[in-house]
């Protein structure tokens, strides 16, 4: 294996995204269909992660998302404001899987390991957990596998839920 992906190598997915356009409906439905809950939910965006991207410039997105079980565990993601990319695949198909995250020790080293690949970074953020760690990266390998791949640094400590559901 290449030393430029060995930042990935034999890790296991660690989440299933799937963006939703009402994130209300969709808790209800992927719970009384596949009986995952509890549900905790967040507000991302520039007052809870300061440090976006969005295609190689500053971001401004936001998003509400839930989070469900392990192992992998499920995001549900409704995009709020934009551009993102969670608005460009709403634009382009109905609602659905969206990425595979692995959960890694450091998103900037992913973001290096994965442009040494040939993977281009499309969207970023850092800073949300309460010590002002924590990132994701998402990026474009939609062409090789299908699905775009995200890589998740865990913070320390995570802010308590905006919402809990049910």
């Amino acid at each position: 294996m290449s030393p430029e992906i060995e930042t990935l190598a034999g890790r296991p997915v660690g989440q299933v995204g799937i963006i939703v356009g009402d994130l209300d409906g969709a808790l209800e439905r992927y719970s009384s269909l596949w009986g995952l809950g509890p549900w905790n939910g967040y507000l991302y965006g520039p007052e809870t992660v300061p440090a976006l991207t969005y295609r190689g410039e500053p971001g401004r997105y936001s998003m509400r998302i839930a989070l469900a079980g392990r192992a992998p565990q499920v995001e549900l993601v409704e995009p709020l404001e934009g551009p993102s990319i969670y608005h460009e695949w709403l634009e382009s198909r109905p609602e659905g899987l969206h990425h595979l995250a692995v959960y890694v020790e450091s998103v900037d080293r992913s973001i290096g390991s994965m442009a040494a690949a040939g993977y281009g970074l499309l969207q970023s953020g850092y800073g949300y957990g309460l010590d002002g760690d924590g990132g994701y990266a998402y990026f474009d390998t939609e062409r090789d596998f299908g699905v775009i791949l995200e890589t998740i640094e865990v913070p320390r400590r995570r802010r308590e839920p905006d919402f809990t559901w049910p």
